[in-house]
């Protein structure tokens, strides 16, 4: 089992078993245990669609929420960015797991990597962000601007005055 808080600083403990899949399966329509299907597979749904993410954590932890009398709704509210990402952590780390006891290594293996693959994409993100000019990239932009406005109108760009009157 595995756990991770929320912004409300509340615990919330993941156990993937057979019957907390059922239940991701019965209220979601989201089988946990084929996380190579659908276009784009599963497991790169839960690590790019932080909706989906939420409500498939927030359905592990169900039976506890309903304990604690914690809707769906206030979950969602108590999830803020290091909490999701602290409970991605937390689902991933579970499903290897379970997939390891279960001996489908290679679905350890594609989460492990799916992790991997989120933590180098974000990584390459940022590097690329910082080094973004953007006022180089505004500046282009209005020069392309102000050069497309010049062709279709050749007169704004004149600058000489008009010929005298005789």
């Amino acid at each position: 089992m595995k756990t991770f808080k929320d912004s409300l600083d509340r615990t919330w403990t993941l156990a993937l078993t057979v019957a907390s899949v059922k239940r991701v399966r019965n209220l979601l329509g989201v089988d946990l245990l084929s996380l190579q299907d659908g276009t784009p597979p599963l497991i790169t749904r839960l690590g790019t669609d932080v909706c989906l993410l939420c409500d498939v954590l927030f359905v592990l932890v169900k039976p506890d929420a309903d304990r604690a009398e914690v809707t769906d709704e206030q979950f969602g509210q108590s999830l803020g960015g290091g909490a999701i990402l602290d409970g991605q952590q937390a689902l991933y780390a579970e499903l290897i797991d379970f997939f390891h006891q279960l001996g489908r290594t290679e679905l350890a293996v594609a989460v492990e990597k799916q992790g991997e693959i989120i933590r180098l994409a974000t990584q390459s993100a940022a590097t690329r962000m910082r080094k973004l000019d953007v006022k180089g990239q505004v500046d282009r932009a209005m020069a392309k601007a102000d050069a497309e406005i010049d062709r279709s109108d050749p007169g704004s760009a004149s600058t000489s005055s008009p010929a005298g009157s005789e």
